[in-house]
């Protein structure tokens, strides 16, 4: 039964990395793969640091939710509550004062569980960077930035994959605790989102000058488990890179287990995220640029029709 579920799961992830690949509407895309992936079978997993707590929280077929604990005063935040039931579960079990409700963006698996979370916990703050955010009270731009308990929270504006795509940058002063960001559907382990309401020069912006130059060791915390499809593509981009390879194997074992791949960290994402590698002469080469903008350009049309292959 044991060697069933792990291949099962294994499945799972390949179509779901297969999914990624489609041009298919969100909806449609989990609507096929749900039925293989229960998030069941996908575990929650906990960080725990000395400032802060976060606990990952799997959704629908492939995303997260994260419970972010300020261990000082025990107030707590959540980000994309897409399934609130779950949220309220663990916010019990970790026995904390939900107050807050981080929003990357405004699509339905991100946003789509605002208003039953509000009605379920009445009183929350929902932060957001767009109109379109469901149940918004407090919307943000970029650097606006407030506390958690004893912990910062700012807001980066990422606009790319949506015109009002917000990343939460978490830290605590005088901690020795690495810093945590939340990047929604900006920054993936690996990869990066579409460009669904943005251009190659705005990711750019996002990834590399805005994302890229916070702290090396910060934890990045991504919307969604694609890592090993990304992973996939990015050994397509660059063959001879080791450390792609390495990483593939831990995340195919990581993801046949349940277990989560993430979170990663700004140093390592530099170096098997070729998104993050746009200046690099082997990303630049594979895709006959020698432009940084031009090169995301290209290797975002390129992943947008890559087919991911099976191993």
């Amino acid at each position: 039964t044991v060697m069933l579920l792990k291949s099962l799961v294994g499945s799972a992830c390949t179509l779901i990395g297969a999914a990624t690949a489609l041009k298919l509407a969100p909806a449609e895309v989990r609507a096929q793969t749900a039925a293989l992936v229960h998030s069941a079978v996908r575990k929650s997993h906990l960080v725990q640091q000395d400032s802060m707590r976060v606990e990952l929280l799997p959704a629908l077929s492939d995303n997260y939710m994260y419970l972010l604990i300020d261990e000082d005063s025990r107030e707590a935040a959540i980000v994309d509550p897409v399934e609130p039931i779950k949220v309220v579960e663990a916010v019990r079990k970790h026995g904390v004062k939900l107050t807050t409700v981080l929003t990357t963006h405004h699509h339905w698996d991100h946003a789509g569980g605002n208003e039953k979370m509000v009605k379920l916990m009445p009183g929350l703050r929902v932060y957001g960077g767009d109109d379109r955010v469901d149940a918004i009270t407090k919307k943000v731009s970029h650097s606006n930035t407030f506390k958690l308990g004893s912990l910062s929270v700012k807001c980066l504006f990422t606009p790319c994959h949506t015109t009002g795509h917000i990343c939460y940058y978490v830290t605590k002063e005088n901690s020795s605790d690495p810093p945590a960001v939340f990047t929604g559907d900006t920054l993936f382990v690996a990869g990066c989102g579409k460009f669904f309401e943005g251009t190659a020069e705005q990711m750019y912006k996002a990834l590399i000058e805005i994302l890229g130059r916070l702290p090396r060791e910060t934890r990045v915390y991504c919307g969604h488990e694609y890592t090993v499809s990304n992973l996939k593509f990015a050994r397509h981009v660059e063959p001879k890179n080791e450390v792609i390879q390495k990483k593939l194997e831990w995340a195919k074992e990581k993801c046949s287990n349940g277990e989560p791949t993430i979170p990663s960290t700004l140093e390592d994402e530099f170096t098997f995220n070729p998104f993050m590698r746009v200046k690099e002469k082997s990303v630049q080469d594979h895709v006959k640029q020698m432009d940084p903008v031009e090169t995301m350009r290209s290797l975002r049309k390129e992943k947008d029709g890559f087919r991911v292959p099976k191993e």
